[in-house]
């Protein structure tokens, strides 16, 4: 095992990390010029064949760490038998990692396909016994196929758990365990997560073989280029504060801790006059992929959200991540707040804090590394409409009350007594 840790400064191109130039062409179309660190670190290991273990943090860049290999070394495969197959926990994230892979494919006259529930089986089906190089599916969809004798995944040449962490925390290990024994074939096997330890090392140590590990730090666990607010607001002054920070923001990810939450808050923000929509696991597949394509093109600003959004979601232009709820763990802090400021771009999180969440919050701080005060505003403060620029003081210490005044008639009491 190699263990390497880098930031990578130094200005590395795709050519040189061995990316084909037509690959390199759909990237260029895309606006994608040069490598993040995660890619420039695994893509030469995994064009040479070897396991990848891979750690950064959300937003860097890793669906092109193993896309970019995957599509190179990808040929036509036959009927129900994928040639790659990429594991993701969300179907969110299937979506997105689709999109991110799906015009690779495309340029080398391959097909991927997406598997996930809550849309139609039989389309799936068909696809599938049209053949299909590379398949992005949810664990449960996807054994629900083969056990249906529509796929076999025993051929599979490469193989990606994707957020793995995030499977062991959603309770998919047991499915991600039963499809990789299913796999009979010698296979490249991708593991990327944002911890490695725990039950991820036991997926890692089953079933990978003398693994690259390759990891991106940080001096702390938030995101760099995130400015962080903690704001203290009385609840029912929550939603009018949250509508005035969404004034100006372009995209709003707004974070709830539950489904029925997720849609009062948003229908609280609509009755003033804020566009927002709702997103969370009990909403039908497709209404939540036309809430998700409305949010990320514009149209819908403020998005509304369980944490079934925290992790794997990529919408470009995320500008304000809202913590309406304050999340319950430094961690669950950091992968909602991972929503904004991707791929070096900047951003603002902002927490709202009720009277009796600050003590928690100042928890969550202390494990995240934040040094910030939380800041006492009512929803007609004018520093809501550019909380980036705020600059508030390290500590704010309540005033030490004056000694109280005693009145003559008491001093005249005392002396009688």
């Amino acid at each position: 095992m190699n263990r390497e840790q880098d930031h990578l400064t130094t200005t590395t191109t795709f050519a040189q990390l061995g990316v084909p130039q037509d690959l390199i062409d759909v990237l260029d179309d895309q606006g994608i010029t040069s490598p993040f660190p995660i890619q420039a670190l695994s893509i030469p290991d995994a064009l040479d064949g070897r396991d990848i273990c891979g750690r950064a943090k959300t937003g860097s860049g890793k669906t092109l760490a193993f896309g970019l290999p995957i599509v190179e070394r990808l040929h036509k495969a036959p009927s129900r038998r994928p040639i790659a197959l990429v594991l993701v926990p969300t179907r969110e994230l299937c979506v997105q990692v689709s999109e991110a892979l799906e015009p690779l494919c495309r340029a080398r006259g391959f097909t991927l396909l997406s598997i996930y529930g809550g849309v139609s089986m039989k389309h799936q089906i068909d696809t599938l016994t049209s053949g299909v190089e590379v398949v992005v599916a949810t664990p449960g969809r996807l054994l629900d196929l083969a056990d249906r004798k529509a796929l076999s995944i025993e051929q599979v040449e490469m193989v990606v758990i994707d957020e793995a962490d995030q499977m062991a925390d959603m309770g998919f290990l047991p499915q991600v365990r039963f499809a990789m024994r299913q796999i009979k074939s010698k296979h490249q096997t991708f593991l990327f997560s944002a911890t490695l330890d725990g039950p991820v090392g036991n997926l890692i140590s089953s079933y990978t073989d003398d693994p690259v590990f390759h990891e991106v730090t940080s001096d702390t666990v938030t995101v760099e280029t995130s400015e962080h607010r903690f704001l203290e607001v009385h609840h029912m002054d929550k939603a009018k504060v949250a509508a005035r920070i969404a004034e100006n923001a372009d995209r709003m990810l707004v974070f709830v801790r539950t489904k029925r939450a997720c849609d009062q808050v948003a229908r609280d923000l609509r009755a003033l006059d804020t566009h927002a929509r709702p997103i969370h696991g009990d909403l039908p597949q497709p209404k939540r992929e036309r809430t998700l394509a409305e949010f990320a093109s514009g149209k819908s600003p403020v998005l509304v959200a369980t944490n079934v959004a925290a992790r794997g979601l990529h919408i470009e232009g995320v500008d304000i991540v809202l913590h309406y709820d304050p999340p319950e763990d430094s961690r669950t802090y950091v992968h909602r707040s991972g929503r904004t400021a991707r791929a070096g771009e900047e951003g603002l999180v902002v927490t709202m804090v009720e009277w009796d969440q600050i003590a928690m919050v100042k928890r969550i701080q202390e494990e995240a590394g934040l040094v910030q005060p939380i800041v006492k505003m009512f929803s007609n403060d004018d520093r809501l409409d550019d909380l980036a620029a705020l600059r508030p003081p390290r500590e704010e210490e309540p005033p030490v009350p004056a000694a109280p005044k005693r009145s003559g008639r008491r001093r005249r009491k005392k002396r009688l007594l």
